[in-house]
């Protein structure tokens, strides 16, 4: 009989605490490291890793899978870049609690806030509860490619408590107050990681109204706080505009000071936030110096629109004539497109824009040429200015609309701009440079499952990698060490979990072994493959030579084996840490 299970050998181990690599084996016996240095001994199965690096498995913290963990076993894209966790229930959206007469308005909010296709939510989900402990059982009946976890989502809260008279500017009684909290602590106590909620503009449901949380007051937010604190575990995560009148950093830093608890926010240059990114930073250090623990969830790029025809948004969308598109298949769309009399009218129209307090994101989305950038083969996503739809019309005697229009139509209609709306301001990454080495700021905002036909920053881990670590051009790189901890022990330890993001005895076995010379991100594409044929933006991988979740290999060269090794994560998780078996 096979000492172990499984054997990988002769990598370039990387253990995730930002320790320095070095060459050994890693032995896996039921679904546990159970040896890491030299290996002696057999095993049922062997991979060997010469010249590839072995890390663990990605534990990414902000995802919105909240309704495809219900349906989907793969877990896609996520998975296909070597993520073994996800946490989901991010910005205040998902689908528990929910009465059973709310299920459209649920649907509705996560449609609005995260871009993800009502049709195909309605489709998928088949509501088999309607508590959050209720949901929670129902994701522990699906195996999957990954470990999920999620938080306990505000937006759903309020709507179960208030029912219709859940409204923008709502005011919840004390009684209400109290009941949200109740419906929190009971989450938390089933296994929910923590608590979230949004507080931005620029998250609308589909109708256009303002998530719940945005105008919840400070007093409903530490009473649910404080339930989490009763419970004595959980992460509370927030977007927000981070207007200066709210003092939002002030609340954070008295809940998280009574409470214990960890309070993280999504920090950001963000044409919505009041605060700049360094003031964000500046308060929420003051905070911390002052006994708090309030860390800044950092994206790794600039959070980028990718514009297409197929997409959601396109810098032609508030342009007239393209109205005519609407509801026609493809095929149909597609020939106007290439009719040089409809693009001759499009192109001398005026844009029309809706009535909004985010009218400035249309004019960026539609004119701002010199901000959105063609994505070719090998797309650099810190792209410079000469790389800038303005910059490359010029150089081809073509005014920005008309370089845009005809290359929006290349390949059949199917390529794409990039507008990266958030981070970057400054036209680089350079900003987030400190950042990546602060030990007070997470790497997230991944937002895998969400803004299926916007944007596709699932790949942040490969992106980290390839980017990050080999390929960065235009300033400072972070070392292969840094960057594997960023993404697997910070981001799990955050979350209490300790049993995973670490290669050392008594760890889960999530690995993933990869070919770093050979790593690239793929170009984006637009899939019809969700339920109802709702669309999706997804990217894939080379140079992931497999990912492993508790001992199982689930992916080879970027393709799922089928195995379904991952489940539901409850509360906080201990490590078993075995002493090495050699």
């Amino acid at each position: 009989m096979a000492t172990y299970d499984l054997i990988i050998r002769n990598g370039t181990i990387v253990d995730g605490t930002g320790a320095a690599r070095f060459t050994g084996d890693v032995a896996v016996k039921d679904g546990l490291i159970a040896a890491v240095g030299k290996v002696h001994g057999d095993a049922t199965q062997e991979i060997d890793a010469g010249g590839k690096v072995v890390a663990p498995g990605w534990v990414d913290i902000h995802t919105h899978y909240d309704g495809q963990a219900t349906w989907d076993q793969e877990m896609a894209p996520s998975s296909w870049h070597g993520v073994t966790t996800v946490v989901m229930g991010n910005c205040g959206v998902g689908f528990a609690p929910a009465a059973p007469n709310r299920h459209d308005w649920l649907i509705g909010l996560m449609e609005g806030v995260e871009d993800i296709p009502g049709t195909a939510l309605a489709e998928g989900m088949k509501w088999d509860w309607e508590t959050f402990p209720e949901y929670l059982d129902a994701l522990e009946r699906l195996p999957r490619s990954v470990d999920v976890a999620t938080h306990v989502p505000h937006g759903a809260v309020r709507a179960y408590v208030l029912g219709d008279r859940e409204r923008p500017g709502a005011v919840p009684t004390a009684e209400d107050i109290e009941k949200m909290a109740a419906i929190v602590e009971e989450g938390v106590r089933a296994g929910a990681l923590g608590f979230s909620t949004s507080r931005t503009v620029i998250h609308k449901s589909i109708d256009g109204e303002v998530v719940p949380g945005t105008t919840a007051t400070a007093d409903e937010l530490i009473a649910i706080g404080r339930a989490m604190g009763k419970v004595g575990h959980g992460v509370f995560e927030l977007a927000s505009d981070l207007k200066r009148e709210w003092n939002e950093f002030g609340w954070m830093g008295a809940l998280s000071r009574e409470t214990g608890l960890p309070v993280v926010f999504a920090a950001l240059q963000s044409i919505a936030k009041e605060q700049p990114l360094s003031e964000q930073i500046a308060n929420m250090r003051a905070e911390n110096d002052n006994g708090a623990n309030i860390v800044a969830a950092i994206a790794l790029r600039g959070n980028g629109i990718i514009m297409g025809w197929q997409g959601t948004v396109h810098p032609f969308r508030f342009r007239p004539s393209v109205a005519e598109l609407d509801g026609l298949p493809w095929d149909q769309q597609l020939a106007k497109i290439k009719d040089p009399a409809f693009k001759a009218k499009v192109l001398a129209e005026a844009n029309v824009y809706p009535d909004s307090d985010i009218v400035h994101l249309y004019m960026v989305i539609a004119q701002g040429w010199q901000a959105q950038f063609e994505m070719d083969a090998d797309f650099d996503y810190e792209p410079g200015a000469d790389a800038s739809i303005a910059a490359r019309a010029a150089a081809a005697g073509k005014t920005p609309d008309e370089y845009a229009y005809d290359l929006l139509s290349e390949n059949e209609g199917t390529g794409f701009i990039y507008l990266p709306i958030l981070n970057y301001a400054d036209g680089n990454l350079d900003f987030l440079e400190e950042l990546q080495a602060s030990s007070d700021c997470v790497n997230s905002l991944s937002d895998g499952g969400a803004h299926c036909g916007t944007i596709c920053d699932a790949a942040s881990p490969t992106f980290m990698l390839q980017h990050w670590v080999r390929d960065r051009k235009r300033g400072g790189r972070l070392s292969l060490e840094a960057a594997v901890k960023r993404q697997c022990l910070d981001t799990a330890r955050l979350y209490g979990l300790d049993d995973r993001g670490v290669v050392a005895p008594g760890y889960i076995a999530d690995l993933n072994v990869i070919d770093l010379d050979a790593l690239k991100l793929g170009k984006p594409w637009l899939a019809f493959d969700l339920p109802a044929g709702g669309k999706r933006l997804l990217q894939k991988a080379e140079g992931y030579v497999c990912t492993i979740k508790g001992g199982v290999v689930t992916f080879r060269q970027g393709e799922w084996t089928g195995a379904t090794p991952g489940g539901l994560i409850r509360g906080p998780q201990r490590a078993a840490m075995l002493e090495a078996a050699e």
